[in-house]
Parts: C-alpha cells; sequence; structure tokens
C-alpha cells in the first residue's frame, strides 16, 4: 500500500496529467511506479495522456505512426496493464486528452480520414476502457482557412456529432477547450474562446442527444494568453465546465508552468488570474478534479527531484480546494 501525504479536509480532488510519469516501456517496466509516485505526491486523480501516443509534432508534417491501426482487442491488451496498476494504486483516471489535430489543414482527404474515422472513434473505445469519463477534444484551428469563426465551428461539430452517439452509449462526456491561435508572432483567440457561445452550443447538443455527451475543459494557459476574464468565463460555462488545465505562463508562450511561477511586475503581481479563477470556481460549485497540466515542468527539473515537484504542484492543488471550500463556507453562512 502506498502512503501518500496526508492533508487536511480537501473539498475538491487534485489530479495531474501522466505524460513524463508514466512509462511506455511496458512490458520491461510495469507502470505501477508512475502511478505510486502520482499517489505518493498527494493525487487521487489523473488525465491519462493517450495524446502521447500520436505526436501533434508529427501530424502537422502529415505523418503518423500505426499505434491507433490496430485492432481494439490488441489496443485494450497495450493498456491493461495501466488500467490495472491505476486500480491497484488508488489513483483514479478523471479524463484523457485526445490525440490532436484531428484535422489538419492541407493534410489528404486520406490523412485526415484517418484521424476522423480510425483515430478519434478508438479513443472515445480506450478511454470507456480506461474507466474515464471526460475526453478533451481540440477543435479545428481553420477560421483563417473558412473565414469564420462560424464556419470553423461547423468542422468541429462534425467531428462532435460523428462522437455523439459512442458518447452516449460509452457514457464518456467529450469536452472541448479555450484554444489559442498563432499567426506569426502573434497569439489571437482559437476554437471555444467564448463562453456564451460554447455553453449554447453544448446545452443545443446535449438536449439532441438527451445524454450529456458534450461538456467543456477550461484551460488556465490558453485563457491567459489572449487574456479571457477567468471568472466571467467560468461563470457563463456553469455545470457545463466538467474538467480542467491547470497551469502558467507569462502571457507570451504556451509553456504549462507551475501556478505562480510567472508576475507581470516586479511587485509580485501575478501574470495569470488565479483570484477569477478561484472565485469563479466557488460560484458555480464546481464539484470536479483540480486537474494539472505541467509536464514540461518535469523535464525542467533534475530527475532526481520529480517526486519533490510534484508533491510542490500537489500541495497549490490544496491550496486551491481549501481556498475554494472556505470562500463556499462563508458564501453559505447566514447574513
Amino acid at each position: 500500500m502506498i502512503e501518500e501525504k496526508k492533508s487536511h479536509s480537501l473539498y475538491l480532488p487534485i489530479g495531474i496529467q501522466t505524460k513524463n510519469i508514466i512509462t511506455d516501456a511496458y512490458p520491461d517496466a510495469y507502470p505501477m511506479e508512475g502511478f505510486e509516485m502520482i499517489k505518493r505526491a498527494g493525487f487521487s486523480c489523473c488525465d491519462f495522456s493517450l495524446n502521447d501516443y500520436l505526436q501533434n509534432t508529427s501530424l502537422y508534417h502529415f505523418e503518423h505512426n500505426d499505434f491507433f491501426s490496430q485492432s481494439e482487442n490488441d489496443l485494450r491488451l497495450f493498456f491493461e496493464p495501466y488500467r490495472e496498476a491505476a486500480q491497484i494504486v488508488g489513483i483514479r483516471i478523471n479524463q484523457m486528452h485526445m490525440p490532436y489535430p484531428s484535422y489538419v489543414p492541407n493534410a489528404s482527404k486520406e490523412f485526415n480520414d484517418y484521424l476522423f474515422y480510425e483515430v478519434a472513434p478508438k479513443s472515445m473505445k480506450i478511454c470507456a476502457f480506461l474507466e474515464c469519463p471526460y475526453i478533451v477534444v481540440h477543435g479545428f484551428k481553420l477560421s483563417r482557412y473558412l473565414g469564420s469563426e462560424e464556419a470553423e465551428w461547423q468542422k468541429t461539430e462534425e467531428l462532435i456529432e460523428y462522437l455523439a452517439p459512442m458518447a452516449k452509449e460509452l457514457g464518456v462526456t467529450i469536452c472541448i477547450e479555450n484554444l489559442y491561435n498563432s499567426v506569426g508572432n502573434l497569439i489571437i483567440e482559437g476554437p471555444c474562446c467564448d463562453a456564451g457561445k460554447a455553453a449554447s452550443r453544448i446545452d443545443r447538443i446535449n438536449e439532441k442527444y438527451g445524454a450529456e455527451v458534450l461538456g467543456f475543459c477550461f484551460d488556465t494557459g490558453h485563457a491567459n494568453l489572449i487574456g479571457l476574464d477567468f471568472e466571467d468565463f467560468i461563470t457563463t460555462l456553469g455545470s457545463r465546465l466538467k474538467v480542467l488545465h491547470i497551469h502558467d505562463n507569462d502571457g507570451i508562450a504556451d509553456l504549462h508552468q507551475i501556478p505562480f511561477t510567472f508576475t507581470k511586475s516586479r511587485e509580485n503581481i501575478s501574470s495569470t488570474d488565479w483570484e477569477g479563477f478561484i472565485t469563479g470556481l466557488c460560484k458555480i460549485q464546481f464539484s470536479g478534479v483540480l486537474s494539472f497540466e505541467t509536464a514540461p515542468v518535469l523535464t525542467a527539473f533534475p530527475a532526481v527531484m520529480k517526486q519533490d515537484v510534484l508533491g510542490f504542484i500537489a500541495n497549490i492543488g490544496k491550496y486551491f480546494g481549501e481556498e475554494i471550500k472556505m470562500r463556499a463556507g462563508r458564501e453559505e453562512m447566514p447574513k
């Protein structure tokens, strides 16, 4: 039995992405060690990095490996040790990330069909096999090719509509995510950066299928890059917000660093609006997982410090949880 760090009562569970923690060297190295490391640090959940098995850097060069060409049975056999290790250690796989992009501009029809009809549905089935309730999907970055955000969304919705019946059957919720886009050296809004539109689209699709087949993933780093109002965005989404990608940056690049790493000035004002983040989650009574997407940090530190770094990230999660719990308690007090 793994001894995890003891903490005071938490309002929300804490999670971390598995990238740079869970080894893929099975059968030479069983994945138990990585899950044990996550548990010891103080996490109870994880974000399984399915996107690690088909890298976006390859896809943007019109290349892909054959990992998702395996049969569904072979994929289940591959992921069985991961499911078993998570269950033994006591780590809940709360969310995962589908390989992205699911559509590559200027790629061949055959290439994009493979992503659409092979990778996406098999990702859904892997998600269900790992007993994971949420899978994050990137919307298509096509506005500059199609001329408008609405046309861009229509292409993304084609994928969602294709996967929605499967999502309902499997009990998996697809989560769209607020993204940024790059035009030269400029960072601009990408797909799903209008919370009002996202809420309306989620409601319409869920009503159509009579189930929560679609939800939202709020990414703090992407939001900081394009200057979204955290509190307003989160409160507009309300209960549609299912999962989180928590990480920090300097407002210039998507660095995926530990929260509170960057400041706007020497007076130590945080680059990211963590106050708005906490307030927004408190207002909507968020009941999900405080999940960190900070994998690059783990390769910046010496390997011998990995456990300590994970523990530090978990402590930030505990801080967020305690702040949300405390403020929620104040709001419930009689006036």
